[in-house]
This record gives C-alpha cells, sequence and structure tokens, in this order.
C-alpha cells in the first residue's frame, strides 16, 4: 500500500537536507573538530610545557589503561580523537575519506606542529614518531568496519606516508600550520551565511600572502599536495559566496613546479661533457690505432709481394736448372 507523505513533511525533509547536509562542507565538519581539540589541548606552551585542559582527560580513552603517562602519549591521543571524529565509522568515513581523504593532511600538520613545539625523546622527524606510536598501536590498525578502501587509520597515514620524511624543526611546519589555521579562520567568519562574505573576504589577503610564502618555499611533491588540498577549501569557500554583494576574494597563484637545482643541472651537465670528451678521445684513439694498422697492411704488401716473386722466380730458376742437368746427362 503506497502511502503518500504530506507536502509539508516533504518540505520540511528538504529545508533540513540543505541546511544540514548540502550546506555543511567538508572543511566546516574539519573545522568543529579541530576546534574542539583546541580547546582542550591548546597549540601554545605554557610556561615551556603543554597545557593540557582537565588533565587532558578528555581524550584519556585513547592512551593505554584510559590514562595518558607523558606529553606524546597526550598528543597521541588527540591525534586518535581528529582520526575517530572524522574516519571513525561508515556514516562519517563516507563523507570523509571517499570525498577527501587528504583531510589527512590537516592532521599531520597539526601534528607536526604539537611535536614541534617541545623536543620530545629525540623525535626529529614525523617517520619516529610513527614508528614509535602509530605503526602497532591498537588504536590505528583497528578495522574501520564496513569500509574497504581503507582497512584502519595507520592505512589511511601509509597513502600519504611522504610526509613521514618531514623534518618537525623546519620553519616550514610552522608556516603549513599558519596557513591552515588562517583557513579555519575564514569558515569560521564565514559561519555558513552568506552576509558575511565581504566580511571573510576582508581577511582572506592573510590567508592568500600566507599561501604565498608557502608556494614560494615549495621544495617538493608532497608539499605540492599540501598546497593544492588548501587551494581546493579555499576555492570551495570563494563559490559559497560568488553571488554575495561586497564579497572581492584575492586569487591564488599557481602552485609552482619543482625544478631541479642549478648546481646538481651543472653536476650532470659536466658529467656529460666529460663522457662525451672520453668517448671523443676513445674515437680519436680508435682511429689513430685503426689508421697505424691500415698503414702497416699498406707498407707490408709490397714487401710481400716481392718476397712472392723472388721465391716463385728461384722455383721457376731450379726447375730449370734441373732440367738442364737432366738432358745433359742422358
Amino acid at each position: 500500500m503506497l502511502v503518500r507523505m504530506p507536502f509539508f513533511c516533504i518540505n520540511a525533509a528538504y529545508l533540513y537536507l540543505i541546511k544540514n547536509v548540502l550546506s555543511n562542507p567538508l572543511f566546516k565538519k574539519v573545522c568543529q573538530h579541530f576546534n574542539s581539540v583546541w580547546i582542550y589541548f591548546p597549540d601554545e606552551l605554557k610556561n615551556g610545557n603543554y597545557n593540557f585542559l582537565s588533565n587532558g582527560q578528555h581524550f584519556n580513552k585513547y592512551c593505554s589503561n584510559n590514562s595518558c603517562d607523558n606529553n606524546l602519549e597526550q598528543i597521541n591521543s588527540a591525534c586518535l580523537y581528529l582520526f575517530n571524529a572524522l574516519f571513525g565509522d561508515y556514516n562519517v568515513f563516507k563523507d570523509n575519506a571517499k570525498k577527501n581523504i587528504d583531510v589527512v593532511y590537516y592532521i599531520i600538520i597539526w601534528l607536526s606542529y604539537m611535536l614541534s613545539l617541545k623536543e620530545e625523546n629525540g623525535i626529529n622527524k614525523l617517520n619516529d614518531f610513527y614508528t614509535e606510536h602509530i605503526e602497532k598501536n591498537k588504536h590505528y590498525i583497528k578495522k574501520i568496519e564496513s569500509i574497504h578502501e581503507y582497512k584502519c587509520y595507520k592505512d589511511i597515514i601509509d597513502k600519504k606516508k611522504e610526509l613521514l620524511d618531514m623534518d618537525i624543526n623546519d620553519n616550514i611546519i610552522s608556516e603549513l600550520y599558519a596557513t591552515f589555521k588562517s583557513l579555519y579562520e575564514l569558515y569560521s567568519t564565514f559561519s555558513e551565511n552568506t552576509s558575511n562574505c565581504p566580511k571573510c573576504s576582508n581577511k582572506a589577503n592573510q590567508f592568500v600572502e600566507k599561501y604565498k610564502v608557502l608556494n614560494n618555499n615549495n621544495k617538493d611533491s608532497s608539499y605540492n599536495k599540501i598546497l593544492s588540498t588548501l587551494s581546493d577549501d579555499y576555492n570551495n569557500l570563494i563559490k559559497k559566496c560568488k553571488d554575495a554583494q561586497g564579497s572581492n576574494f584575492p586569487p591564488l597563484p599557481e602552485i609552482k613546479t619543482i625544478q631541479p637545482s642549478v648546481e646538481s643541472s651543472g653536476d650532470n651537465s659536466a658529467e656529460k661533457s666529460e663522457q662525451i670528451v672520453q668517448n671523443s678521445e676513445q674515437t680519436v684513439h680508435n682511429f689513430d690505432v685503426a689508421s697505424s694498422s691500415s698503414s702497416i697492411v699498406t707498407k707490408l704488401i709490397p714487401v710481400v709481394s716481392i718476397f712472392a716473386a723472388i721465391s716463385i722466380f728461384l722455383g721457376i730458376s731450379y726447375k730449370s736448372s734441373d732440367y738442364s742437368m737432366n738432358s745433359n746427362n742422358d
């Protein structure tokens, strides 16, 4: 039996969809969860130490025995909170992993920055932290139910493993994080209300300038991917404000292509030139040897001919003499 739904119910469902789903972009969700982390775990030191509000109780369930005993465990627990919030189950995962797995870049940027604030246990590269706190951690290798593309959080990280070689003490980590936070502030100002677009576009200059600095300091393809992710989320915000009056968002520059270093190029040219010279010398040497051999052969031919002629002449003379002697004997 077909039951007709009243029009006002259909309209209410449509309005709910527009308000809560279509108008709720992925980056807005990212901002909400990062904001929760920043509330309980500020991204700056206090008196030279990390500042965990409520002694980090908010994220303790991600630590061994529900207790985080040191700074690294606290940082890791907040990191796990972000993964759980953005990729924790099928309903969450289908919105974040399938549409934009690059969200993990923001988590890795945050993790790198937090580790860079204070030297801990000799960790200089993110790969050190990965080996000690992620690779065999039960929370990172726990299977995500009903998901086939990625088995666990560790699998998601492994897809972006080129970032693990980043030096957490490199200045570019701070620049990446500052640019990400600037984009977060733009979305917070926008707050899904087009009337905020003019105010948001005025703040956009700060983000664009930070982005330009990153683009000029671009080191390799992994940074290119981060720049591309930041650019996509910024352009999505521009699209939302395209019909708003009084908004004027500055454009982002094209991502610079990585060029080989001059020194490396020079070395390669020198090596090639040296190889060409060596090949040329070898060719000349071979030619000289061939010419010398040819000259020797040319000189030997007349000598051989003379010896051959003498041998024939002597042979004929011998036979003639022998014939004469035989005739006389007869």
